[in-house]
């Protein structure tokens, strides 16, 4: 497979770790996640966190997140891109927010105080409740049944990235250009006028594939693939399973899945089916 794009694709695994999961553009995802967090939390710097190190048993620990990052005041933020719609998309991203919450459990005298946790959705999809069409940002928190806060260290931000549809004559904010520049990074052949700040022309030198070694390219290619795969394997199977509503729908999705070369802990993960029930369904169409 040939590249033919010039900067990389933002919502593939090797891409957005590329950007924002190294310590030397550490900075890139500082300057995002201030765009994104509540200015109360805005941040100077933060360290990545193994995320191996989480979760109280082997499954949970090979399904984290994409990047688990702390502060120098304590608060945690998971970071996630989530490529394609998944069943109980909400159930897995509450069971992860545990995580960062657990671990700051002291052994001994303890006074259960927290830092507070973020978890930042990237999808690349929009919710199938459709209740906000036009909203980019969406801050979830727990309330009480009167509407009142009732606990402000638990945050889920989720940013629907089709909803974003201002044009780069439109960007007024910051956080309109990272909007932008995620949204249309693997289209663009050059910088647009709109982002000449220092973070973004280190973010294009960053994407620009004409930049990667041999080995970076191959890795690249890799997660593009699977990337594309993915999304042409849930998103026709979504659309199917809404027109048809069929409870075979699901079969079909294992099977395209399994074909498309997706393992069966991702086909878990997206239809909601046991890793055993997956294998029984494999097993009986190959038969």
């Amino acid at each position: 497979m040939a590249l033919q794009d010039k900067y990389i694709n933002p919502f593939t695994d090797y891409g957005f770790k590329k950007l924002f999961g190294t310590e030397i553009n550490k900075d890139l995802l500082i300057d995002f996640l201030n765009q994104v967090l509540p200015e109360r939390h805005h941040i100077q710097d933060l360290s990545y966190t193994p995320t191996e190190q989480l979760g109280a048993s082997e499954v949970d620990r090979k399904a984290i997140f994409d990047l688990y990052c702390t502060s120098p005041s304590g608060e945690r933020f998971i970071v996630e891109i989530q490529k394609a719609k998944q069943n109980y998309f909400k159930d897995r991203s509450v069971y992860y927010s545990t995580f960062p919450i657990q671990e700051q459990a002291k052994k001994g005298d303890w006074d259960y105080q927290l830092a507070a946790v973020y978890t930042i959705g990237i999808l690349d999809f929009v919710f199938d409740d459709g209740r906000h069409k036009e909203q980019v940002r969406h801050e979830v928190k727990l309330k009480d049944q009167h509407c009142q806060v009732f606990y402000d260290k638990l945050t889920f931000i989720y940013l629907e990235m089709p909803n974003f549809k201002k044009a780069e004559s439109e960007l007024e904010t910051d956080f309109d250009k990272w909007m932008y520049v995620l949204r249309h990074l693997p289209y663009l052949q050059n910088r647009p006028a709109a982002l000449q700040e220092r973070v973004f022309q280190k973010l294009f030198e960053a994407a620009e594939i004409a930049r990667f070694d041999a080995e970076e390219k191959a890795r690249y290619e890799e997660s593009l693939k699977y990337y594309r795969d993915l999304k042409n394997v849930v998103d026709t199977s979504f659309e199917e399973g809404k027109e048809e509503g069929k409870a075979e729908e699901k079969v079909e999705v294992i099977l395209k899945s399994h074909e498309a070369g997706l393992d069966v802990e991702t086909i878990s993960k997206i239809t909601g089916k046991s890793i055993e029930e997956i294998r029984k369904v494999i097993d009986e169409a190959e038969r």
